[in-house]
């Protein structure tokens, strides 16, 4: 189970900070991932991480304002988001990738198995 935790309403240049965590899981991690979607549009990928190596992505809207880090003994990903724009607004989920085999990226949304529920981020003044 995975539990998306940390949206909210903040003003434009403002500051937030995403927490997902897997509970109770049976499965092994090997990437983790935070996307966004807004209605009628498809679900995009924000910034992704790897589990053992750290290695990242980030979508070009996001570079230099978010950063996703890792907590390996808590099983806990986070996306810290700075500088918050209007366009940032959407609802979050997180999503788990499980196998260890070949996957498509870490951009894209079939590399992923499980996915939270979603967490509203609203930004506007």
């Amino acid at each position: 189970q995975l539990q998306a935790s940390g949206g909210g309403l903040v003003q434009p240049g403002g500051s937030l900070r995403l927490s997902c965590a897997a509970s109770g899981r049976s499965f092994s991690i090997y990437r983790m991932g935070w996307f966004r979607q807004v209605p009628g549009k498809e679900r995009e990928i924000i910034a992704a991480v790897t589990w053992s190596g750290g290695i990242t992505y980030y979508a070009d809207s996001v570079k230099g304002r978010f950063a996703i880090s890792r907590d390996n003994n808590k099983d806990t990903v986070y996306l810290q988001m700075n500088s918050l724009k209007s366009e940032d607004t959407a609802i979050y989920y997180c999503a788990v990738g499980v196998s260890s085999g070949y996957y498509s990226g870490l951009w894209s949304v079939s590399s992923y198995n499980y996915w939270g529920q979603g967490t509203q981020v609203t930004v506007s003044s």
